[in-house]
């Protein structure tokens, strides 16, 4: 019996772990550190849900939605309620809001990225 070829999709998408979390640092203005968030890799079934949820074309709503639905804690628990973002936009100094944003959608700067556990 011929071996059956694997379909180019379930190549694709068994190449990747969507599993593998990143870790981020969230520190106050002294360096200390305040919260551990992480994030498991982002897809585009994510960014659509977010965006629905966001209820808005803006993209900063989009990136906080995204930001709210993706943060974890360690324990895999998530860190944010949808309804947080609307007090993350108001209540947090925009670059912290950036930075966190910028990690999640892996443009921030490599300081704070350590490979985290899976579970």
């Amino acid at each position: 019996m011929p071996s059956a070829t694997p379909r180019a999709v379930d190549l694709l998408t068994g190449a990747f772990d969507l599993n593998q979390r990143r870790k981020f640092s969230v520190t106050n203005d002294a360096g200390e550190a305040v919260l551990v968030l992480y994030f498991k890799p982002i897809t585009r079934a994510d960014r659509k849900r977010a965006s629905s949820l966001a209820g808005s074309e803006e993209a900063l709503d989009i990136s906080t939605q995204m930001l709210c639905q993706m943060a974890e804690l360690e324990d895999g628990t998530k860190a944010f309620a949808s309804a947080d973002a609307v007090k993350l936009q108001r209540e947090l100094p925009e670059r912290v809001l950036n930075d966190l944003e910028l990690f999640l959608f892996g443009l921030g700067g490599d300081g704070n990225i350590d490979e985290a556990k899976n579970d």
